[in-house]
Parts: C-alpha cells; sequence; structure tokens
C-alpha cells in the first residue's frame, strides 16, 4: 500500500502551449507514465481553459466544485457542475474550462496509448469560447 499525502502533491501551472488563462495541474497518480491510467485535479481561474484536444483512449472528467464549459467540435458549448460525469470518446476533439465569471476544478482520467495520452492542438479563440 502507499498513501501519498495531499500536502505533498506535485503541483503546477498549466503549461501556456496547452491552455489560456491561469490553471493549476495537481498531479494525483501516474503523472508521467507513460504505460498507465493518468489522474489530476485541475483548477481554471475564470475564462481559463484548454486548447482543442484529443485523447486516443478517451477522456473522464469529474466536476469537483465551482461552473465550468465543455465543446466537443462542431458541438455546441455545454455547461458542467459539480458532480457532473463528462465522457470524451476516443479521438473526439474538445476543450473544457471555466466559466466566464466561475473558477473551476475537475479530475481528469485518461489511459495512455503508445506513450501518449493526449495530442494538443490549437486553442481555444475567445470568440469560440464565448460562442
Amino acid at each position: 500500500m502507499e498513501i501519498t499525502r495531499a500536502d505533498d502533491l506535485p503541483t503546477m501551472p498549466g503549461p501556456t502551449d496547452w491552455f489560456t488563462g491561469s490553471v493549476q495541474l495537481e498531479m494525483l497518480f501516474n503523472s508521467f507514465d507513460k504505460e498507465r491510467v493518468q489522474g489530476a485535479n485541475v483548477t481554471f481561474e475564470p475564462r481559463a481553459r484548454t486548447a482543442w484536444h484529443t485523447h486516443p483512449l478517451g477522456q473522464t472528467l469529474i466536476v469537483l466544485s465551482g461552473l465550468g464549459r465543455v465543446q466537443r467540435w462542431g458541438g455546441p458549448i455545454e455547461e458542467i457542475r459539480p458532480g457532473d460525469v463528462v465522457w470524451f470518446a476516443p479521438g473526439e476533439k474538445h476543450w473544457h474550462g471555466a466559466a466566464p465569471d466561475t473558477a473551476m476544478t475537475h479530475t481528469a482520467i485518461q489511459e495512455v496509448q503508445d506513450g501518449k495520452a493526449v495530442d494538443w492542438m490549437e486553442k481555444v479563440s475567445d470568440e469560440d469560447y464565448h460562442g
């Protein structure tokens, strides 16, 4: 058995190549393991968001607090709230982030395939974010 205490979880700012706005990543498990399921808590300040991206084996988001937005390519922007669980299918192009006036934290879980858990793409424009 291994217990990682909350105070010992590595936290880092979200890289600007992948995120717009202020984002903090709290690595929960297997953050850089190329062969496993990975998990992180991600906190987005208001208006902060990911770039468009896909996951080779899909991604699950569990909203912990605040108010957020998600969108799949070609679909409408959807509002997400605490307790909501979002599933993106393998290869589904999408983004997620906070609402315009409210921060949001979610747990993100994704599996690794051939050493990769995510494929990052272009940033979400302000126009696209606001719908």
